[in-house]
């Protein structure tokens, strides 16, 4: 039987670049097999991911040396229909593939141009949008749905052409978890009759585990290290993988977590159900921390006042009151279409609320200056290419602080340590759009930071990122919040709320259903009632029945033992 994909010697370099990013990679992928590609920011996983489905150097400009062969045909040679019915590929930016009016058109639109006969192309769209839970909003503008909403119908889109192969570039990075568990339900369905196979590019291992069967690793080079049967791989190259930088499921970080202060654990748990059996299993543990004491609630520096927002016709936030201290880390979370961004936009002032419903140190966003707002808050769009403005890296960097009138010595030396900081001395002349995805996040975050607002508000701050890197962005958000910056952060990441947040909101359907401390919310039933789920690390502990005492331990830091 015929590969659904051979890779050859493939290394690729874009203009005025000298690295080749990947740098000689070979592997192939049989039919029915799900092949997760790992490595660090940069290392060349998205620019691989775009080669494999033939995008490249056919629409992106680069130069490539080595083959891709597509169900045996060399993807550089293929005519546009030939790749249309051996590869279908979902991006880490979902607006990147919207062309038509309807969700139903939207994934009726491949298959049709494929000339799939009609009533097959109306079966395919049905079972598509069933698949990832669109159908009722069949007639809806792509245009009206949440950044997880366009997700999903990328990857409807991807199932309705029913390739052979799928390539798949982060495509839950939008998701809530719910609907991560979804999607990889679905693509396990996908699989299971061993048709199609998948190249998978995700961050999340702890759901993507459940269906990989191989793990092809790249270093920070863009070569190929690793490349095995997905659990030996990752068990049996803990410590190399770690210190690549890549991300490791979190009950794996724990139990590294745990050796680290001397509690046996023999094999590495992947899974939550795989820790709390290894921790049941010990006779003893060690005593949990000592919960500290609350701290005084400081005066708010963020005022919401029965916010109701419409965006269209349709309202996305429903009388919505909350107060933000100075100083807290307060964490948006919900489902997608909750109203996250819409509440995030609104505090920064990206969407103009109704006039006296929102205070961001003390401005209105709906009268404020551009330039005042600006000063008093930092925002991070969940898409980066949202807010380059500049040409170079460098540029974009001192865009605001020059704007605001700081020095250029100062502005030269700010824009020197944030190159520094996130990675991207090398890259400080090319333009923002060139950058990986990953590096396009570190971006965004650093043009927020370089102005010292007195409030950030971040959409995704560690969307696309290795687990270093993800590290370093978080560790300088505790940084500044220990200067007194106060964070606002919309993100679908709960181990991220649980390990850095001080207070949790919750929303549903547009309203406020839940405000508090983070240990209060994520330990009641706020998130479920909302259609969520527990941080994996609480979901681990919380199925304990040998060490009770250890069920209340939501935070990787409230474990004995250093870093894992």
């Amino acid at each position: 039987m015929t590969q659904p994909l051979e890779v050859r010697a493939v290394r690729i370099r874009y203009p005025d670049r000298d690295a080749w990013r990947p740098n000689g990679v070979d592997f192939s992928v049989r039919p029915g097999e799900v092949v997760l590609v790992l490595g660090p920011s940069g290392c060349g996983k998205s620019t691989l991911a775009l080669a494999l489905g033939g995008l490249l150097p056919r629409d992106v400009p680069a130069d490539l040396e080595g083959a891709v062969l597509l169900s045996g045909r060399d993807s550089s040679a293929a005519s546009i229909g030939e790749l249309g019915s051996s590869v279908a590929t979902v991006f880490q930016d979902p607006d990147a593939h919207v062309v038509t009016a309807t969700v139903f058109d939207e994934v009726a639109f491949g298959p049709e141009n494929l000339l799939v006969p009609a009533d097959e192309v109306l079966e395919r769209t049905e079972r598509a949008l069933r698949t990832v839970g669109l159908w009722e909003r069949r007639d809806d503008n792509p245009d009206v749905l949440s950044g997880g909403g366009r997700q999903r119908l990328a990857i409807a889109s991807a199932l309705a052409l029913h390739t052979p192969l799928l390539v798949l570039d982060e495509p839950t990075a939008n998701l809530d978890p719910a609907g991560i568990e979804e999607v990889y339900a679905a693509l396990a369905e996908v699989v299971a009759s061993g048709q199609r196979s998948v190249v998978l590019v995700e961050h999340n291992l702890d759901a993507a585990l459940e269906i990989v069967d191989r793990v092809v690793v790249l270093d920070e080079l863009g070569r190929l290290v690793l490349d095995g049967p997905a659990r030996e791989t990752l068990r049996d190259n803990v410590d190399r993988l770690a210190a690549l930088g890549v991300w490791l499921p979190v009950s794996a970080l724990a139990a590294l977590r745990l050796r680290s202060a001397g509690v046996r654990m023999p094999d590495l748990p992947l899974t939550p159900a795989e820790l709390a059996t290894s921790l049941d299993a010990l006779p003893e543990l060690p005593p949990p921390p000592v919960a500290a004491t609350p701290a005084v609630p400081a005066e708010p520096v963020v005022t919401i006042d029965r916010l109701t927002l419409r965006r269209g016709r349709a309202a996305v936030l429903h009388d919505v009151s909350l107060s933000i201290a100075r100083g807290s880390v307060t964490a948006l979370v919900g489902v997608n279409g909750a109203g996250k961004t819409s509440l995030l936009q609104a505090i920064a002032g990206v969407l103009r609320p109704p006039r006296g419903t929102v205070s961001t140190h003390g401005h209105d966003p709906a009268r404020a200056d551009v330039r005042v707002l600006a000063r008093d808050v930092g925002f991070v769009f969940q898409n980066p290419e949202h807010q380059f403005v500049r040409a170079t890296v460098a540029e974009e960097l001192a865009h605001g602080p020059l704007l605001q009138g700081v020095p250029a010595d100062e502005v030269v030396r700010r824009v020197d340590g944030m190159l520094v900081r996130f990675g991207l001395v090398d890259h400080r002349d090319v333009h923002p759009m060139l950058l990986s995805g990953g590096q396009k996040r570190r971006l965004s975050v650093g043009t927020a930071l370089i102005s010292r607002p007195p409030v950030l508000a971040l959409d995704e701050p560690t969307f696309g990122q290795d687990r270093e890197r993800a590290e370093e962005i978080l560790d300088l958000l505790d940084e500044v919040n220990r200067e007194g910056t106060t964070i606002v952060l919309a993100t679908h990441d709960l181990q991220l709320v649980a390990d850095h947040a001080s207070h949790v909101a919750v929303l549903h359907a547009g309203r406020l259903s839940a405000f508090g401390p983070a240990g209060e919310v994520l330990s009641g039933g706020a998130l479920e009632a909302a259609g969520l789920r527990r941080p994996v690390l609480a979901r681990a502990m919380g199925a304990l029945s040998g060490h009770p005492e250890w069920r209340s331990i939501a935070r990787l830091a409230d474990l004995p033992g250093g870093a894992g």
